[in-house]
């Protein structure tokens, strides 16, 4: 059966080990709860040689707020 690059991008992206120094992590949370997440992951100092930043997020019909965050090894 032939791969579409959607495929590929799936699997990657539910990946929980670093690829490449590259880490995501995807949360679906209520809009407030959602707040405090983008807040946290925003005010975080770089971690263990890690930046992590909001990369994407987007309300979902059912309310919530899907966010996914992006671990990006800091410059030293």
């Amino acid at each position: 059966m032939a791969q579409k690059p959607g495929d590929l991008a799936e699997r990657m992206s539910n990946r929980g080990e670093p690829v490449e120094g590259i880490m995501r992590e995807t949360f679906r949370l209520p809009v407030e709860a959602a707040r405090i997440k983008a807040r946290e992951i925003i005010r975080e100092f770089p971690h263990g040689g890690y930046m992590t930043i909001v990369e994407q997020w987007r309300q979902l019909p059912d309310g919530q707020i899907e966010l996914t965050m992006r671990s990006l090894r800091a410059a030293d």
